[in-house]
């Protein structure tokens, strides 16, 4: 797998980083940590059901 940002990461899931911070700093603090301390594919398997429940909430809008 390769190397991304916690905040690639968010962007490839259509979260909207900034908004999930800015709402709700303790779990965005809380997924970065264990996001830094696991291989991605370890963190998308542990929040495989809690990240569809965050996009919606933080939703990324792209503008073209």
């Amino acid at each position: 797998m390769e190397n991304i940002s916690f905040e690639e990461f968010l962007a490839q899931k259509k979260i909207n980083a900034e908004l999930f911070y800015a709402q709700n700093k303790s779990l965005y603090d809380s997924w970065k940590s264990e996001f830094e301390q696991l291989s991605l594919e370890s963190f998308v398997m542990q929040k495989k059901f809690s990240i569809n429940n965050v996009r919606r909430q933080f939703l990324l809008l792209k503008t073209t």
